[in-house]
This record gives structure tokens, C-alpha cells and sequence, in this order.
């Protein structure tokens, strides 16, 4: 690795929900495998799901285990509204492409709530309306007009005014964006589903397992490993989340410092239809409930990965967070039961960057950055899969390595 962090640190509300006990084996011996995935994390987990389902025979390791990276630090609003308002993308990437890339965003939100459902994976998923708010981003009249740019794509859009919003959902903003469709879950629960399912079809699990040399050729790849065996794969998939490899290339990204609460248990007081919250400001407030009725709310974004900084402030960005979640809904009892922060990475234009490494055909990467990172992490399983199987992705090229 080129870089080693500590990805997260303090305490994620996760750790008080059980997930299942993903089983690994040590790795005494070379092996070989259709496909190698490093990383068993959300997205290593996704992917190893749909390769097996495919029928391709799969080995994960991870330096760590399972469920042992960033996957506790998200809070796992899974939306399909990116992080970059359609209006703005469309200015950075144009029109064609930016649209391209909010419906395939769309399709991977219904594509998991199909396959969780299809698979039985109990991970407290839960549909929910979503509301964006006016922000320093977009503010009334720019919120309006993203609300008709998502129309016109065929994207369902309200735009609500303030009175409409304070009237619906109890929230003095300037105005808002309601859409519907989104989803909340427990990332652990659902990555390690998605592992047991992988497990039950013969993939093998082989952790703590550091890879440290990567040779490849037209028919393979080898990788090896700090305590020496060797595994060789015909396809190498590189789901390290925020922990890079010196064979990624550079990208327009970087790695950003994030922090995030959740309150005691209050399900009297959370607002209309449970709505996922978040605005368009720079940095942006995220918030949502749990099941059962704790509240979370993220963000105050710091552009720094310093682990130590980050955590030493931990304390003053938790008050903070629970100031600013107060005065947007004040209803809630905002103190914190839990605290933690993390390590996330962004790129430009919000898109994440799949597929193929240039020149190394056999060598996948998923970077799954900006702040949907599981469905960034579905698009990546659905493109890495055709990829392997021979096929090309429609819309592959829109989170390509080298993308003008």
C-alpha cells in the first residue's frame, strides 16, 4: 500500500447493532482463483456477491477482516441524488453525461434494494423520501432550477417552497427538493450478507492477509502477500477504499476528514416520513433516523487526513453537529450517545472512478468516492462484472481511469 490509514476512529452507533460473524481462513499456502478481490469491505463485498453469482470462483482478503475498515464510519444514506447537483455537473461534464450519470445513479438504488430483497439480507433497510435543502450551494432560485433540470431527465423532482416545506416537514429553510426512492440501512449488517451469500457459493475468505506486490501479464496476475504465499487470478479487483495502491493511477481526488453522531433512541420525535435530510451548502449537514428511532447526522468536512488531528477533534465537531442538527429540527434531543469520525475521499466533479486500470486490463479498481459510496460501490459491482464476463458496460466510460 501506498498509504495505510487509520480509516476511522471514536465510536459508530454500527457497533451496537449485531452483524453476522463473517468466517475467514489463514492463508498458509499459494492459491489461485478466477478472481481476486482486495478488500472486504461494502464494495469488496458487493462485488464478490455478484461475481459468485455469476458463477466466477473468488478469493477476498483483507489486511484487516471483515467489516473492519471504513464500512463503520458511513451512515449509510444510500441516495441517488450525487453529491454534485445536476445543474453543475452538467456545466462540468455536459449535458449528455451528466444526466447518464444521475440515472445510472437512480438504477443502482433500485438494483440494491432488489437484490437485497431477492437475497433475504436483514439489514434493517428502509425506503424513504429524501429533501434537500437551500443552501450556500444552490440556493432558492438554483434550487428550483435543479428541480427542473431533473424533470426534464425524467427524474421525479418537487421543489418545495418554504412555506410547503415548513408546513410538510416542520423545516424553516428557503425552499427544498423532495424526491423519493432513497434508502437507509445498516452498512454492516448488509456487507456482511452479501459476504455469508459470496461464502455460500464457494468463495474463500483469507484475513488478516496484507497484499504487497502485484505482477501481472495478459493472462493473469500474481499477487503477493507480507507473510509470503503467493495467489494467482486470472482478474484482480482492487476494493482498498481510501488506501491506495502504487499502481492506481493519480486522480483528480482527495482524501477529506468527516465526522458524524448519533442520538439515544426517540422515535416520538422524528419528523414527517422519516425523510433523508441534506443541503446544498459546502459543507454539506446529512441526517437520518435508525429503525429504531436514533437520529444521525453528519458532516462538518475538513480538507485533511491527519489521523490525529481529526480525532483530537472529535468532541468540539460532535457539540457542533448537535447545535446545527437542533436548530433544524428542533423537536429532537440532540446530545450525542455516540461519536465518531473518518477518512472519505472526493474527486472533482463527484464521480467515482471504476474499471480497468490503463494498460493493465486485468487489474479493476473501485473508487467509489464522494458521498454515495454504496451506491457508487453497486455501480462499480455491476461494471467490474461485465468487465470479467467480456462484455462493456454502457455507461463504463463515464467512470473511467483517463476520462476527459
Amino acid at each position: 500500500m501506498a498509504r495505510k490509514l487509520d480509516l476511522r476512529s471514536g465510536r459508530p452507533v454500527w457497533f451496537s447493532y449485531r452483524a453476522p460473524s463473517v468466517p475467514t481462513e489463514k492463508l498458509t499456502r499459494d492459491v489461485s482463483t478466477g478472481v481476486l478481490i482486495v478488500g472486504m469491505g461494502i464494495s469488496g463485498a458487493m462485488a464478490a456477491e455478484a461475481l459468485t453469482r455469476a458463477g466466477h470462483s473468488v478469493i477476498c482478503i483483507d489486511r484487516r477482516g471483515p467489516l473492519d475498515g471504513s464500512t463503520s464510519a458511513t451512515t449509510a444514506l444510500v441516495q441517488f441524488e450525487l453529491d454534485q447537483p445536476l445543474t453543475k455537473l452538467s456545466a462540468m461534464r455536459g449535458k449528455a453525461d451528466a444526466e447518464r450519470a444521475w440515472r445510472r445513479s437512480r438504477l443502482a438504488v433500485l438494483n440494491l434494494q432488489g437484490r437485497i430483497a431477492e437475497l433475504g439480507i436483514d439489514c434493517n433497510l428502509t425506503c424513504h423520501p429524501a429533501l434537500y435543502l437551500a443552501g450556500n450551494v444552490l440556493r432558492r432560485s438554483a434550487l428550483r432550477a435543479e428541480a427542473e433540470a431533473r424533470q426534464r431527465t425524467g427524474i421525479a423532482a418537487t421543489y418545495l417552497s418554504r412555506q410547503a416545506l415548513a408546513e410538510g416537514f416542520g423545516i424553516d429553510r428557503a425552499g427544498a427538493i423532495l424526491s423519493h426512492g432513497n434508502l437507509a440501512l445498516d452498512p454492516r449488517k448488509l456487507t456482511a450478507g452479501l459476504l455469508l451469500r459470496s461464502l455460500a457459493r464457494k468463495a474463500r475468505f483469507y484475513a488478516p492477509v496484507e497484499a504487497t506486490a502485484i505482477d501481472h501479464d495478459r493472462e493473469g496476475v500474481i499477487v503477493g502477500t507480507k507473510h509470503g504465499p503467493t495467489i494467482t487470478a486470472r482478474h484482480l479487483v482492487l476494493a482498498t477504499g481510501y488506501e491506495l495502491t502504487n499502481i492506481v493511477p493519480s486522480t483528480a481526488h482527495r482524501i477529506v476528514s468527516t465526522w458524524a453522531i448519533a442520538t439515544k433512541r426517540q422515535p416520538k420525535n422524528i419528523w414527517p416520513d422519516a425523510a433523508l435530510i441534506w443541503e446544498a451548502s459546502e459543507p454539506y449537514l446529512y441526517v437520518r433516523s435508525t429503525a429504531d428511532g436514533r437520529v444521525l447526522c453528519g458532516g462538518e468536512d475538513e480538507d485533511f487526513s491527519d489521523e490525529k488531528d481529526r480525532d483530537r477533534l472529535i468532541a468540539g465537531k460532535a457539540e457542533r453537529l448537535a447545535a446545527k442538527l437542533v436548530r433544524l429540527l428542533p423537536q429532537l434531543d440532540p446530545n450525542p450517545e455516540f461519536a465518531w469520525t473518518g477518512s472519505f475521499g472526493t474527486t472533482t466533479t463527484g464521480l467515482p472512478y471504476i474499471g480497468a486500470l490503463p494498460g493493465h486490463p486485468r487489474v479493476h479498481a473501485v473508487m467509489g468516492y464522494g458521498g454515495n459510496g454504496i451506491t457508487f460501490s453497486q455501480i462499480a459491482s455491476e461494471i467490474v462484472l461485465s468487465a470479467i464476463g467480456g462484455a462493456e458496460d454502457t455507461d463504463a466510460k463515464l467512470f473511467a481511469f483517463g476520462r476527459s
